[in-house]
């Protein structure tokens, strides 16, 4: 399969629509978590500017364990009561978070993240994961991109059928 990836060009909304429909045709026709999560995280990356992190951290039963990702070497495990994956992944609510580092709990995983973006992945009452961003931005994620992101999340889940 050869799959290419085209600039982004409009504005916010017209850009993430674009990015969602490179993501579904990425995903199409694949199932498997790991390759869909690896392959994702490499899209957006390369996509949105400003990013230093993006990637999935999958629920094992007890805390959330590093999944695929792009960037630098991430925190292994997470337990759920702590830093923004964990907040995402306990109250199922995405997490927008402008200072992280004026985040209760947060942990520092990589030191040049200023602010960051977590969705939480739910098929059902299960929970699968989080799907992170971080950014060396302090401010960097608007509401714009949240939507963005949680409709890509939400393709993820969709292609896991």
């Amino acid at each position: 399969m050869s799959f290419t990836a085209t600039a982004l060009t409009g504005s916010k909304p017209e850009q993430y629509a674009q990015l969602l429909e490179q993501a579904r045709a990425l995903l199409h026709g694949e199932r498997d978590r790991t390759a869909n999560a690896a392959n994702l995280s490499a899209l957006v990356y390369h996509a949105l500017p400003h990013l230093n992190w993006v990637g999935f951290y999958f629920f094992d039963g007890t805390e959330l364990v590093v999944g695929p990702f792009q960037g630098l070497p991430a925190c292994v495990r997470i337990p759920l009561s702590k830093g923004v994956c964990g907040a995402a992944a306990s109250t199922r609510a995405t997490q927008r978070v402008e200072d992280v580092n004026a985040f209760p709990g947060h942990i520092a995983c990589d030191s040049a993240s200023r602010s960051e973006l977590v969705v939480p992945l739910y098929q059902g009452e299960t929970l699968l994961g989080v799907f992170d961003l971080d950014s060396p931005i302090p401010a960097r994620f608007s509401v714009e991109d949240q939507h963005g992101l949680e409709a890509i999340a939400r393709a993820y889940l969709e292609a896991l059928g």
